[in-house]
């Protein structure tokens, strides 16, 4: 697609769309790619990563930085990735602190937030062949059993750290399950949490090159996807974000758990119940209606952002 025509108020709306992207990305399980889509920025965000390639290169070095910067669609991407860094280092410890004290509470919004989002996805589909219909059970079906495999443990090798950070950084922009998620299920999470803590820069370093490479790549396939089969993909993106509700479900009960560099707790390995059966195992209160209360605040907040990607000039 062609990169959309903004004023200066559609590019604030896109630092918006990157804080909100990097808040749910702050949530192990939930996709900064998710809200992407819902704004109405998926697309884009693909095109134009895409569009940093050698080609930009050789633009660059024949034309020019300001011809390499609309190539690219530089304003766009600097937008949405000031607006993620920015929530990371804001409101994103925001979000992990509802996380670790009101875990059910915030699983129950994104519930809300994912299941709408499904809806969001599917309705512009037009047409429900077989192939399509194929291609959604099939993205729910990959998403869901991503979410119930146990985690690996492997040795943190250069060879390993680069192939995790490529395969991670794809669910930044791949709907359904986060990047964070995806390092707890390759055994890379603790390692790289090491990494940072000891500034072992070679091994962030080749981390980081793995995440450049994957994102660069992917975001070619997806783009690709695009173009020559939409429908499909929409349904396959669909099914991925139906898959990933597994993960998301409000009342859990922790069955491993891992010490992160801060010596807290971290859930590893969790089972889904039902309300009744998390609060007579824990004794803890299941905050039922104001769960159910957030589920459909997570419903509405999805219309709101359809409306802010629907907007002209956005």
């Amino acid at each position: 697609m062609k990169p959309t025509q903004r004023d200066s108020k559609g590019y604030i709306g896109l630092g918006l769309r990157g804080l909100l992207m990097g808040a749910a990305d702050a949530v192990p399980g939930v996709s900064g790619g998710t809200i992407a889509f819902m704004t109405g920025i998926y697309e884009e965000l693909i095109y134009s990563l895409k569009q940093c390639g050698p080609l930009a290169l050789k633009i660059l070095f024949s034309d020019g930085v300001k011809a390499a910067w609309q190539h690219i669609n530089g304003t766009f991407l600097l937008c949405v990735f000031g607006g993620i860094i920015a929530s990371i280092v804001t409101i994103s410890h925001f979000v992990v602190y509802l996380l670790e004290y009101y875990p059910d509470l915030l699983w129950s919004f994104f519930f809300g937030l994912i299941a709408a989002a499904v809806w969001s996805v599917v309705r512009h589909i037009e047409r429900w062949s077989i192939g399509v219909m194929a291609a959604f059970a099939m993205g729910a079906i990959i998403a869901f059993y991503v979410t119930i495999i146990t985690p690996t443990s492997i040795e943190a090798t250069p060879l390993t750290v680069f192939l995790s950070g490529m395969i991670a950084i794809c669910a930044m922009i791949l709907p359904g399950i986060s990047g964070s998620f995806i390092l707890l299920l390759l055994g890379m999470y603790a390692p790289m949490l090491n990494a940072v803590k000891a500034l072992q820069f070679q091994t962030l370093a080749i981390f980081s090159a793995g995440c450049v490479v994957g994102l660069l790549s992917f975001s070619r396939v997806l783009n690709w996807m695009f173009e020559k089969y939409k429908t499909l993909t929409l349904a396959l993106l669909g099914g991925f974000m139906l898959g990933s509700l597994n993960k998301v479900w409000p009342w859990k009960l922790t069955l491993e758990s891992i010490t992160d560099r801060h010596g807290k707790v971290v859930p590893l390995v969790q089972s889904n119940v039902f309300p009744q059966t998390f609060e007579s195992a824990t004794n803890q209160p299941t905050h039922i209606v104001l769960s159910i209360g957030l589920m459909f605040f997570g419903v509405i907040m999805v219309l709101l952002l359809e409306k802010l990607g629907n907007k002209t000039g956005q």
